[in-house]
């Protein structure tokens, strides 16, 4: 049985945002409790405070920087411009939260849970998303320049305009995910999943893609110069002839620039 390239969204049917629960509007003081109680929740590891439960709420232009969030619940929150910057939210559940325009450079969501989460023009310059749950993440315009997403799953992401630059995405499932125009100049992008990609007008310039599998990625126009394919799996002449930079390549055998 032939494994499809191009994945199914769990929230296919689920868009309709009548069905969003209605969202809950939060006080000062309720936030500041509900932060307070999750302080001792993790400084006392879980015996005694209580794990912050935000689910749904509008937390909208809060400033969360640099705080210890550690498991949190934001799932369905709507955190539009919020400031996340040095926050610790590893293991955090954020599933289909709104973080349009936020900020979390030099965060730290390794582990979290993002899937359906949107992110458009989202900042998260250096931030750290190992193994993060990202399937169906909507990053358009996102940066993520010097981000760390090692095996974290992006599988059916939405990625174009994005900014990658030097971003470390080793072993990250990207399968059926979109990177149009996005940039990913000197990225490590090695052993990752990119079947049925589509990276069309994408810049890979310099980029590490030593072992990444491209069976069906879309490489039309895209710029490969410089780029390490050594080893690359599923990768065809047909789709080399299709990009637009492909000087100074290393490929893998059998295939010629």
């Amino acid at each position: 049985m032939v494994v499809p390239d191009r994945p199914r969204s769990p929230f296919a049917g689920k868009n309709d945002l009548s069905e969003r629960p209605p969202l809950r509007a939060l006080a000062p003081h309720e936030i500041k409790q509900l932060l307070a109680a999750h302080r001792l929740y993790l400084e006392t590891e879980r015996r005694a405070g209580r794990r912050a439960n935000f689910a749904s709420a509008d937390l909208s232009g809060m400033d969360f920087s640099g705080l210890d969030l550690r498991r949190i619940k934001m799932d369905r929150a709507v955190l539009r411009g919020a400031d996340l910057r040095r926050a610790h939210l590893q293991r955090a559940n954020l599933i289909g939260a709104v973080l349009e325009r936020a900020r979390l450079d030099d965060s730290d969501l390794s582990d979290a849970r993002l899937s359906g989460a949107n992110l458009v023009s989202a900042s998260l310059e250096n931030a750290r998303l190992a193994h993060a749950d990202m399937e169906f993440v909507l990053m358009v315009r996102a940066m993520l320049r010097g981000a760390s997403l090692s095996g974290a799953d992006m599988s059916g992401a939405i990625l174009d305009g994005a900014v990658l630059t030097r971003a470390e995405l080793r072993s990250v499932n990207l399968r059926g995910a979109g990177l149009r125009d996005a940039r990913l100049d000197e990225a490590d992008l090695r052993d990752a999943r990119l079947g049925g990609a589509f990276l069309v007008g994408a810049s890979l310039r310099g980029a590490d893609l030593r072992g990444a599998y491209l069976r069906l990625a879309r490489l039309d126009g895209a710029d490969l110069s410089g780029a390490n394919l050594d080893g690359a799996e599923g990768l065809t002449q047909a789709q080399l002839d299709r990009a637009h930079g492909i000087s100074g390549m290393t490929l893998p055998e059998g295939l010629a620039d």
